[in-house]
């Protein structure tokens, strides 16, 4: 005769089930965070290519200022933006090369200047270290940008939230 499960039975397999849901959340949410943060990162290092890029096409020098809403154009001052590119990028306001979920959500710290400055050849005038970190994961990007070429380089970041950006603390990331 088939009596079915025991209330005890039914406990147990119902607390498993909610463990493992709770388990598959955390990481899937995890991911997602990692993935954002990978997003966003290469969206920095895309940024600083294209300013290159614009400030050659342009034959003149140009700015850009790194806020919450990604590289954006230098808020007054007599240098040019380098945003103005009819390349693909630029959000629907036109001033931000990073997509609509910006930097606002994110850890941003960096000791670049208030403009860094692109000579008409694309050469970098100013350089320094970015660090990105993203609500839900404890990895740590850094983009580190090196003068006088722009050379870019993006990796994981293994100093502590509390330090100012080093480069030296930048490691290359085979993931990338």
């Amino acid at each position: 005769m088939d009596r079915g499960y025991s209330l005890a039975e039914l406990l147990v397999g119902v607390s498993v089930l909610g463990l493992l849901a709770v388990l598959a959340l955390n990481s899937g949410g995890e991911a997602v965070a990692r993935q954002r943060l990978e997003a966003s990162a290469r969206s920095l290092g895309q940024g600083i290519e294209r300013a290159r890029r614009e400030a050659t096409r342009r034959g003149q020098p140009c700015g850009l200022t790194l806020g919450l809403r990604g590289w954006q154009a230098p808020n007054g001052g007599e240098l040019a933006s380098c945003t103005g590119s009819q390349e693909p990028g630029p959000n629907a306001s036109g001033n931000s090369w990073l997509e609509a979920s910006d930097l606002a959500d994110f850890e941003l710290t960096h000791n670049l200047p208030a403009v860094i400055r692109f000579t008409s050849t694309g050469l970098v005038l100013d350089g320094g270290t970015v660090v990105l970190g993203a609500r839900g994961t404890a990895l740590r990007r850094c983009l580190v940008m090196a003068l006088p070429l722009g050379v870019v380089r993006i990796g994981r970041y293994r100093g502590m939230p509390s330090q100012g950006p080093n480069s030296s603390l930048c490691e290359v990331d085979g993931s990338l």
